[in-house]
């Protein structure tokens, strides 16, 4: 069972709702586990507001409903990790790119 670590982030409601199976949070491959434990890492470790990455969440939700994207829920998440993590200069687009082309042509694999 996952424990989550604050009323902010357990209390999300609406579409930004985090997937639950009888309550229980639902990550359907390791990535999304990762992904969310990331994001919530980060806000432990440099204390942004987490109203700030549910309303980019929010915005790539209605994004990806508006242009009928197949993204799924936590490709969503990490769009948003991503641009939550550009904006508050912990890495650099250039950064994230290169990293991200990384683990695309398997140079890189799962892991930090």
């Amino acid at each position: 069972m996952t424990t989550l670590p604050d009323q902010d982030i357990s209390n999300m409601e609406g579409a930004v709702a985090l997937p639950r199976d009888n309550g229980e949070l639902v990550f359907e491959t390791p990535w999304e586990g990762r992904a969310f434990g990331i994001a919530v890492a980060m806000r432990q470790t440099y204390g942004y507001e987490w109203r700030e990455f549910r309303d980019l969440l929010a915005a790539e939700i209605e994004a990806a409903e508006e242009t009928a994207s197949p993204s799924t829920y936590y490709e969503r998440w990490l769009a948003s990790l991503e641009k939550l993590a550009v904006a508050k200069g912990l890495l650099s687009p250039e950064e994230l790119y290169a990293r991200t082309a990384e683990y695309e042509s398997g140079q890189r694999e799962d892991g930090f």
